[in-house]
């Protein structure tokens, strides 16, 4: 997920334009598709697309829908490639989220996390640093800034089958947790940027021309680097 940046967290200009051009020729995120017929790797919808910018609404159904809906979205994570991905993010209403990450010591943490609650400890007070702090987001491809996250977290939530679990997790995990449940509430995490990361976010958002409904991306297909 990583992408070359400025210190503020933009995107070097090389880089940039390069990406621009290719969009010129034809890469530019693509009106989302509706349906998710017989597809593996979905399209990822983009900042401005309805269904990201409001709370959606709990899974009903554990049935097979939602196994098929689950292994789609695993398979979408890897190819994009992210650490988490969840369900308004390809285009479903629906209170669901993925999350595959291997940590130092190479332990794998994967999970399914359907009508989800989360817990977090107290929000750090130090100053962020990219270093440290820095997301991105599979819905503002290209782009990363330093996000204020707590370090502790608790998940409580059903798996694809219904089973209902807790795990607790700090540093990156509950990092990924946050920023996933957040996408559940229609919050993005430029949403939460402070003060000159936030203004570079917007002006980013503005110079791509997103921000209205339709637009997406796809995995393996277009040259986008998220």
């Amino acid at each position: 997920m990583l992408a070359m940046r400025s210190p503020d967290g933009e995107r070097s200009p090389p880089i940039a334009l390069r990406k621009r051009r290719r969009i010129a020729d034809g890469c530019a995120p693509r009106r989302l598709q509706t349906t998710m017929a017989r597809m593996s790797i979905l399209p990822i919808a983009v900042w401005g697309e309805s269904v990201l910018h409001r709370v959606n609404r709990p899974v009903e159904a554990f049935d097979d829908a939602l196994g098929a809906l689950v292994a789609d979205m695993f398979e979408t994570m890897r190819a994009a490639p992210g650490v988490g991905l969840a369900a308004p993010q390809v285009g479903v209403d629906a209170r669901l989220f993925v999350y595959g990450w291997d940590d130092d010591n190479g332990v794998e943490h994967k999970g399914v996390a359907v009508n989800p609650e989360l817990f977090v400890s107290p929000y750090p007070l130090e100053p962020l640093t990219p270093q440290d702090d820095d997301e991105g987001c599979l819905s503002v491809p290209g782009y990363r800034y330093p996000t204020r996250r707590a370090a502790r977290a608790i998940l409580r939530a059903y798996d694809e089958h219904g089973e209902y679990y807790e795990k607790e997790a700090e540093g990156w995990l509950a990092r990924i947790w946050q920023h996933e449940y957040d996408h559940l509430d229609g919050i993005l995490y430029v949403n939460r940027l402070e003060g000159k990361y936030g203004a570079s976010a917007r002006r980013q958002i503005r110079a791509e021309g997103w921000g209205v409904p339709g637009l997406s991306w796809t995995p393996g297909v277009d040259d986008i680097d998220a």
